[in-house]
């Protein structure tokens, strides 16, 4: 589904005009990230909770020459899914 889709469903599922399910989800992704941006957490329940995890610098191998490099450390954001989204993904 792509984001236009999205907003086509919103719309119609809740009465209103694509303009305003636009900025609907407009606003919740905004939210969604604004708090990740923070360190902070943002759930749903059912549906999932997204969160920020750390991840270690390390050392890699560029595939193409072989030479060995350094990844740095990093924040990445991490979605895992909640017992009503499993379920209807089964």
């Amino acid at each position: 589904m792509t984001r236009d889709e999205l907003i086509k469903k919103i719309a119609s599922d809740a009465e209103i005009s694509q303009k305003a399910a636009a900025l609907a989800l407009a606003s919740v992704l905004d939210g969604v990230t604004t708090a990740l941006a923070d360190g902070g957490k943002v759930s749903f329940v059912g549906f999932g909770s997204f969160s920020v995890a750390h991840r270690k610098a390390r050392k890699g191998i560029n595939p193409q020459t072989g030479e060995s490099l350094d990844i740095p450390a990093r924040n990445v954001p991490v979605f895992r899914a909640g017992k009503k989204l499993k379920d209807a993904v089964k």
